[in-house]
């Protein structure tokens, strides 16, 4: 027989956050504070508003324009948070340190090329012979190794080229989940002893046409206006925000011993896919709440949507739970981010409790179409 399986303390050391309210945990701890309507761009794709990523100087974090030329949208944003966590953390110029560390995101099917979408369906109109046509035009407007859509894991390669991360790495898919299970696989193999060090994180480009397309064909889409997250009851659904969020994290002792200094600690990621009935979101985030060890906490950050039914679902549930504490939406602070929603809550949670604003956060995850999640964080070196 075997004992139990030792855990240890899980921190994190680095933080890496940008969106439409900035760059970096000041900027995102500011406009948290201040609860401001975010930046909206409500022209561009109208009558579909999107929360547009503040401008970024990217040789800061991607030094080389080759670099910055070769990805598209969602892999820049990406890679630069994936750098900031890493200055953050004091492991940016450690070498040794990164070529131990693993490295976990959340990501998506990647960007379309639509523009070439576009073309190869105006040409196929008029094409003699449109099977001998789409071959040609897939062999030569298409990159070498890839098909329509950007791979998902270039996003893991590309940090791994830029700033040197080269242990092991993993890419999930699955839109809100992916990001919930990223941090959990993370913070579990470090507690179980597996791992001493891991960047983990998504990144998201909302200012797509084909993204909103996708989604307004499954009536996820708010529009035209920006309203508040719970306060779309006459106008469901969520707003996109493009943006990345990125944590290092690593073993206490770890931490420790090369000097980094804890910001929270990571205790718990739960995560759960129920059958989407009446009362099975408020039931799963209950059971959620309970194996994440949550008691009390001083705030609770949901990612939810903003989508009919499951928000107030999860808003009367929250509101059970933690009848104390405010409950503050990620979509009023950088909008829907999908895969890269749960690595976001989970990092302004971090930044509230390393500010000493919170001692306990609970941060909550429910997916548009499917899966849960519910996220403990305390102040590091507390239980």
């Amino acid at each position: 027989m075997t004992g139990p399986v030792p855990t240890r303390p899980v921190v994190v050391t680095g933080l890496g956050l940008v969106s439409c309210a900035g760059e970096g945990v000041a900027a995102h701890l500011a406009a948290c504070r201040a609860g401001a309507t975010p930046r909206t761009d409500a022209a561009t794709f109208a009558p579909y508003p999107v929360h547009p990523v503040a401008p970024l100087t990217l040789d800061g974090q991607i030094p080389k324009k080759s670099d910055q030329r070769q990805m598209e949208p969602w892999q820049r944003l990406g890679v630069y948070a994936a750098g900031l966590a890493l200055d953050a953390a004091g492991a940016k110029a450690d070498a040794a340190l990164k070529a131990a560390m693993h490295l976990v995101v959340a990501a998506g099917g990647g960007e379309r090329d639509y523009a070439v979408d576009g073309q190869i369906l105006t040409g196929l109109r008029n094409a003699a012979d449109p099977g001998a046509y789409l071959n040609e035009r897939l062999l030569n407007d298409l990159r070498p190794t890839l098909f329509l859509a950007q791979l998902s894991n270039l996003l893991a390669g590309n940090i791994a080229i830029v700033h040197g991360v080269t242990g092991a790495s993993r890419t999930f898919m699955g839109e809100e989940s992916s990001g919930v299970d990223a941090l959990r696989i993370a913070q579990g193999r470090i507690a179980a002893g597996q791992l001493d060090i891991v960047l983990v994180g998504g990144s998201y480009n909302a200012e797509r046409a084909d993204v909103l397309l996708i989604h307004e064909m499954g009536g996820y889409l708010t529009k035209p206006d920006y309203r508040p997250v719970f306060a779309r009851g006459n106008a469901p659904g969520f707003i996109l925000g493009s943006g990345a969020a990125f944590l290092v994290l690593e073993a206490e002792a770890h931490a420790e011993a090369r000097g980094a200094r804890p910001l929270a600690r990571l205790d718990a990621v739960a995560s759960d896919r129920t059958k989407r009935r009446d009362g099975s979101v408020a039931a799963s985030l209950t059971g959620l709440w309970r194996r994440a060890g949550l008691t009390s906490p001083d705030v609770v950050i949901s990612a939810a949507t903003g989508c009919g039914g499951i928000t107030a679902e999860e808003q009367d549930a929250l509101a059970a739970l933690a009848p104390q504490a405010p409950v503050r939406a990620l979509g009023d602070l950088t909008g829907h981010m999908l895969e890269a929603a749960a690595p976001f809550g989970a990092a302004l949670a971090a930044a509230l409790v390393a500010a000493g604003e919170a001692r306990e956060v609970a941060v909550t995850t429910v997916g548009h179409r499917r899966g849960e999640g519910v996220l403990r964080l305390t102040t590091a070196g507390e239980g």
